[in-house]
């Protein structure tokens, strides 16, 4: 389906949610992958959290950021109204080393999937009713605070004391305060994420069977 053909039909937007760590993003490219890039719009809510760069390194290394404010979810909203509507948008880039919002954009076109991933995603009263399908991605709370260790080593030039102080700090709390509870929206549990590839070829098929019928 072309650009201006996914305009003229209401897209199947589709909620990804879960833990740090829990694998949402490979469920995100199993998907994407499976169902076809050239079908799908991606929308990673950390692209979203708020510019920092103006304030003190010492005053930065404070932010909760596992708190629903920190980031922009309204300007997602809005731009997810975008997409519904048929238009582009610029997905910012966000700078996790610095903690701030880059120049750099990029451009995402209107396509039939939707998916809108993120850990909080499903705790925002104003963002849930835009999703058409919810999937909460369960995993361990071992397993993710590995994965997130290795990924924030890795990706984000942390240390392994400042990720553990964060993890210990704000990651749990935060996850026990508003991500664990959001599990109760979800229409799909999906245990071991990408890892579990029975309810993954679920998923697909759904997803498959739903933009035929629309």
């Amino acid at each position: 389906m072309t650009e201006t053909s996914a305009a003229n039909h209401k897209p199947l937007v589709i909620g990804i949610a879960g833990g740090s760590g829990s694998g949402k993003t490979t469920v995100s490219k199993a998907i994407l992958n499976q169902v076809g890039p050239d079908r799908i719009a991606y929308i990673p809510h950390d692209a979203y959290y708020k510019d920092l760069s103006g304030l003190p390194p010492a005053t930065k290394s404070g932010v909760n950021f596992d708190h629903p404010h920190s980031l922009e979810t309204e300007l997602m909203i809005q731009h997810l109204r975008e997409l519904i509507a048929g238009h582009p948008i610029d997905l910012p880039v966000y700078d996790f080393s610095t903690h701030s919002r880059t120049e750099k954009v990029i451009k995402i076109y209107p396509k039939p999937v939707v998916i809108v991933e993120g850990i909080l995603i499903f705790s925002e009263p104003d963002l849930r009713p835009y999703f058409d399908i919810k999937l909460f991605v369960d995993t361990d709370a071992d397993l993710r605070f590995i994965r997130r260790l290795k990924r924030d080593i890795e990706e984000r030039s942390r240390t392994p004391e400042s990720v553990i102080d964060q993890y210990m700090s704000t990651v749990r709390p935060m996850h026990l305060e508003f991500v664990e509870p959001s599990k109760r929206y979800a229409d799909i549990i999906m245990p071991e994420g990408g890892h579990n590839t029975r309810a993954l070829e679920l998923v697909v098929a759904r997803v498959q069977e739903m933009l035929s019928n629309s």
